[in-house]
Formats: structure tokens, sequence, C-alpha cells
């Protein structure tokens, strides 16, 4: 038996009927449940070993689901993962099409503090112009059942609204400041923000469990503008006057005003600092 648990809010309200693409791939009886309504812990204490489970939504149900089970993970069992959202970073990141297998991806996940709470991370935290982004999507989401335009906020917010902070990293002990920084987020993967290669380096399975912040940085409205869309294909890492990256295993980067945030695409407005710590640190 198969159950696929679904998000009908993936990938703009159309989440369950993506889901129900798995019939044609499978060609077997699925049992679909909406995982808005699961308790993880009764789910997976009632539900035999053998059943196959598929989550179906995007990076936001990920998320979702790797925090709000709470309970020990049933690694004795495989948990399959079908991307049904409209960003998938996820999936660009790890190079899979069709049903993949995440039990090696979301053990020993990162985990970020943002305002006294702790999250697991799968692709990253972005601090900056990306969460100011996820916060006017937000916003417009609230309106209209439109697709959102990210770049477009983005451009208008480099140009018009969003302000540069001026930034405090600290990564393994030690400390970088930067002028005018315009995004600093901490990755676990490459990718974020619906396919933006931050961290083209970055290797969510490294043996060393190290994680990558990229701090754009010092730079004016126009060249920032500039250069921002060569995010998508990993090419901003050529200015390195105003692109600094920095690896660690535990990275804390603070800002001097408060600014939103977004974990794997959930957003947290008025953030002053955040830490994010890799599996290796978080368990010693």
């Amino acid at each position: 038996m198969t159950i696929a648990l679904y998000n009908p809010l993936s990938c703009n309200g159309n989440g369950k009927e993506n889901a129900e693409k798995l019939k044609e791939i499978l060609k077997e009886e699925i049992e679909f449940k909406d995982i808005r309504n699961i308790d993880f812990g009764e789910f997976f204490s009632s539900t035999p070993d053998d059943t196959k489970v598929i989550i179906c939504g995007g990076d936001g149900t990920l998320n979702c689901f790797v925090n709000f089970y709470t309970g020990e993970y049933p690694y004795g069992r495989d948990i399959y993962y079908f991307a049904a959202g409209s960003g998938n970073d996820f999936v660009k990141d790890v190079g899979k099409d069709g049903i993949i297998l995440l039990n090696p991806y979301i053990k020993n996940l990162p985990v970020v503090t943002v305002k006294g709470k702790e999250y697991k991370v799968l692709n990253g935290v972005g601090y900056g112009i990306d969460g100011y982004c996820c916060e006017e999507g937000d916003k417009l989401r609230a309106k209209s059942v439109k697709r959102i335009n990210y770049t477009s906020i983005a451009i208008k917010g480099l140009l018009f609204k969003f302000k540069p902070a001026n930034a405090v990293v600290i990564a393994d002990g030690k400390e970088y400041s930067f002028k005018r920084a315009w995004l600093a987020p901490t990755m676990n993967g490459r990718y974020y923000g619906g396919g933006m290669c931050i961290a083209p380096a970055q290797d969510r399975l490294n043996a060393d469990r190290e994680l990558t912040c990229v701090v754009m940085h010092g730079s004016g409205k126009l060249k920032t503008l500039m250069v921002f869309p060569s995010i998508c294909e990993g090419k901003h890492i050529e200015h390195p006057e105003m692109v600094e990256i920095i690896t660690g295993k535990s990275i804390e980067v603070k800002f001097d005003r408060p600014t939103a945030l977004q974990i794997d695409g959930e957003t947290i407005t008025g953030v002053e600092s955040y830490v994010m710590k890799a599996a290796s640190v978080v368990n010693n």
C-alpha cells in the first residue's frame, strides 16, 4: 500500500492536483491524505512498516515535515518525496527526478536558532533582501492567488524599498564585519528562492557537515542590481569584491537593524540575528 501525504497549498493551491500525478507514475492504488491534518507520531506508529509513504509538496512542505514531527524519526522505514511545489530547490540540489528517497537527506540536519526558537533547516536560511522578498511575497499571496514573481520583488526592493544593513558574521569563532550587507544567507544546500544557486560549492552531505554563509556587501544599488541576477547560475561568486564566502560548522549572523528572515521559504519578520549549527555541533 502507498500513502501520499500532500499539501493542498503547494504550488499556489495546486498541491493535490500535482500529487495525483503519482497515479500515472506508480500505476497502483494510492491513499491521499492532507498533510496538514496529520499527527506524525500517531501516523507512523499506526502505519505498517511496509507501507510506502510519500511526502508531496514543495520546500515549505518538507520544512514543515522535518520540524513538526517532534518524535524520534522512524528511520526503520523508508520515506519518499515527490516534488509538487513551485520552487523545488531541494530537488534541484539533489539532482534527482521522480520519487526520491528522503532518508539520507533529512538525517542530521543543521539547526538554526531565531528569536530563541530552534528550527531544522533543509535547504538554507535567507537573511536580507532574500528574507524581504519572502515577506513581500507573503503579503501579495494574502491578497491574490496569482503566482508570485520574486525576481520582480527583488528588483523593486533593491531599487527602492530595501535598505542594506551592517553585518557581523561569526564562523567557528572567527569574526567578520561587513558594511552595507544586502544579504547574508547560510546554506545547507546550494539552492534557495526557487532556483537561485547562492552557494554553488555547498554539499549538503559533506563529511564534515560544514555550512556556507554567503555575504553580498559593500556595493551600491546599481552594481548590486547588475550582479544579483547572476545568482541564478552561481556566477555571483566571480565578484569577490562584493561577495564573501564563509564556511563553518557554527555560523552566527547579526544585522544592526531588524530584517526579515526565511527558513526554506517560511518567513520570520523583525530578526536581528540568527545562529545556525551543523548537526555535528548540535549533537555534541
